[in-house]
């Protein structure tokens, strides 16, 4: 069976692409197909690595000339189904079913054979082929590329079946959806599986993600006007100006423009919101009130509570799910907290995070036993919700017991295992995203000792992030002094005890920024072991008087520790002592969180200020930097520790901690 015309229409290009991202491209930069690659396919090279990482390159570029000729003088390579893959990959499109599958028999069960399924997948579902699509999609092993899945929901509603329940729950992060979640959304659309409501729910979300290519698209579904659109997300305020016109599409396309000068001014739209407030029916002012209430609680304004309030009957965002609650936590509405958490989606709901908040709502209305029945179910995971759980329950944070160390004759046995040694042979040319998928790979087949033991692998060859995350995922069998390893102790106890600084918290943090890779450089430019800036280390090297310091010195170990402890010092002092808003200035910068702590109405607790923090990736960094600091305390001092101590209270500028009434 093949698509409709008007599905099949869509690039298959576009579709490869983003499946492609999901490797090559996001380890390397995608060059222009020019003089660089040229160059690199007419040099002589010196080894046959050099010759691979150009074939690499030319598959990166779709270069299939090129591409067959490094692979020609790749015969005997020893990670020969790499090279084979490199040369499929770059005529995915024409190769025969055959050749595919002699392909996906001669490396079955191997990573790169399930990579290459991938791509196929995205072939078969622009062509139509679903009958091939559904046989082959079952083997798809990682299973993490959302395209396919929007496919697979596809090639179910081809065949009749009901997929409106699915799609919705699948169907809830525009920056995923690509080619495939597109085509879903017009083919349901089309055959009445989805209806006006459901466009409009994913117009809404669109304009939320500023995703104006989805927002566009489900123009053309609603017969709306992409002018009419497009001015209601880019230029609110002109659409603003004037009543709400009558009709569906007038009021929806208002309702989304308040929620966009909302990212600029909340107070205002709310002002609009309330003129015209008789103009709406209950649900759509519900849902006026929950746009802007997602931006006020997002510039973490008092009013975003009474916005949700507001915003009963509305339909929302994961996003505004979870902010309504953190809004209520911050301003301490624990009805609203417990009212938030249950109208959540269920995989939401059962997110460690939500059952812990929802726990300690219990508390507050004095159902001990619920609310302990909660903190059980997680308190025996080794993060920061599962040891705030058990601090609720009574018990301090400390080291579980150490598993046995690896014997002699299982590092043989782990020593031979081919796609660790595939995986180490990429890490060795410095190729750590195909040896990262080779190593997680041969992870998922392994019992929790056989992770320990590859961990103690990884360490023997001096890949201390992969020993981190291997070991982390043990639940019964535990070594944290795998999870948790203390390289360069000497130079650290040395630069925080000069400094006075908690070498726990700073453990905690290189755990988090490098997981202790040597040269660790980020995609904003972040040095070293400590992820430290150009600019910040000239600052600091400066204020500390390093003479003679050079950039190039940033990832030199011991310079690294001490400017970046010197750094996180200086915050630490800045901020008033509090690890909680020093360790966000470390991630986003010190004027954030004084602008974050200048927004509290009351001092709050530090697991609630986390909870709180607008941005995401520096909102998970405090939690983790925090809750490793508690684990390197308890490992260092040899007893159990207090998460809760180490977060503290954050208090409104210009009130002390001592003023703030809190258990």
């Amino acid at each position: 069976m093949f698509l409709p015309k008007k599905i099949a229409r869509l690039s298959l290009r576009a579709s490869l692409c983003v499946s492609f991202q999901l490797s090559l491209s996001m380890v390397a930069a995608l060059l222009p197909q020019s003089e660089a690659l040229a160059a690199k396919t007419a040099k002589t090279f010196v080894t046959d690595d050099d010759r691979f990482m150009a074939l690499r390159d030319a598959a990166m570029h779709d270069d299939a000339s090129a591409a067959q000729e490094h692979a020609s003088a790749l015969r005997r390579y020893e990670i020969r189904s790499y090279v084979d893959y490199y040369v499929l990959r770059t005529r995915i499109r024409s190769a025969s079913t055959t050749e595919i599958k002699e392909f996906l028999i001669l490396y079955k069960g191997s990573a790169i054979a399930d990579r290459l399924r991938n791509d196929w997948l995205l072939v078969l579902a622009h062509r139509g082929e679903w009958d091939t699509f559904d046989q082959q999609y079952p083997q798809f092993v990682v299973a993490d590329d959302t395209q396919l899945k929007c496919y697979a929901l596809l090639s179910k509603a081809i065949k009749q079946q009901k997929v409106t329940a699915e799609a919705r729950a699948l169907l809830v992060a525009p920056r995923d959806y690509g080619v495939g979640c597109y085509t879903l959304l017009t083919y349901l659309s089309e055959q009445g599986q989805f209806s006006e409501s459901d466009l409009w729910t994913q117009m809404r979300m669109a304009a939320e993600n500023s995703a104006m290519p989805l927002a566009l698209r489900i123009a053309k579904l609603l017969d709306v006007a992409e002018k009419d659109v497009t001015q209601a997300i880019d230029k609110p305020a002109a659409l603003l100006k004037k009543a709400p016109a009558n009709g569906k599409a007038a009021h929806e396309l208002y309702l989304i423009a308040l929620g966009r000068l909302a990212k600029t001014d909340p107070d205002e739209a709310a002002d609009t919101l309330s003129q015209y407030s008789a103009k709406f029916s209950e649900t759509e002012r519900a849902q006026g009130w929950a746009h802007i209430a997602l931006q006020a609680a997002l510039k973490l304004k008092p009013e975003a509570l009474a916005y949700w309030h507001r915003a009963d009957a509305a339909t929302l965002s994961q996003e505004a799910y979870q902010w309504r609650v953190r809004t209520a936590l911050r301003e301490g509405d624990w009805a609203m907290v417990k009212f938030g958490i249950a109208g959540m989606p269920v995989a939401l709901k059962n997110e460690p995070a939500w059952i812990y908040w929802q726990g300690r709502a219990l508390m507050e209305e004095g159902k001990k036993e619920e609310a302990q029945a909660l903190f059980a179910s997680i308190a025996d995971q080794f993060h920061f919700y599962g040891q705030l759980a058990l601090e609720e329950r009574g018990q301090k944070i400390g080291v579980p017991l150490t598993a046995k160390p690896a014997t002699m004759e299982e590092m043989a046995a782990i020593a031979k295992n081919e796609n660790l040694q595939r995986a180490l042979k990429f890490y060795a040319m410095n190729l750590r995203f195909e040896g990262t998928r080779e190593w997680n790979w041969e992870l998922r087949k392994m019992s929790e000792r056989q992770h320990l033991v590859a961990a103690e692998l990884a360490r023997q060859n001096n890949l201390l992030d992969r020993m981190v995350s291997t070991s982390d995922r043990t639940k019964a069998e535990n070594d944290f002094g795998q999870r948790f390893p203390t390289p360069f102790n000497e130079s650290m106890y040395k630069t925080t005890q000069a400094l006075g600084v908690d070498m726990a918290w700073v453990y905690g943090l290189i755990r988090q920024e490098s997981r202790f890779i040597m040269n660790a450089k980020s995609h904003v430019g972040a040095s070293g072991l400590m992820q430290l800036m150009p600019a910040t280390a000239r600052y600091v090297a400066k204020k500390i008087g390093m003479d003679g310091f050079a950039p190039n010195q940033v990832n030199d170990i011991e310079t690294n520790i001490v400017l970046g402890t010197s750094y996180l010092n200086m915050v630490l002092t800045d901020l008033g002592g509090s690890q909680a808003l020093a360790s966000a200035a470390y991630n986003a910068g010190p004027g954030r969180p004084r602008a974050w702590r200048s927004t509290l109405t009351r001092p709050v607790e530090g697991a609630i200020f986390a909870e709180s923090i607008p941005f995401s990736e520096t909102r998970g960094y405090v939690k983790n930097v925090l809750s490793n600091a508690t684990y390197y305390a308890a490992i260092f001092e040899k007893k159990p520790q207090s998460l809760k101590a180490r977060l503290g209270v954050v208090v409104p500028k210009g009130m002390s901690a001592n003023d703030a009434d809190l258990p």
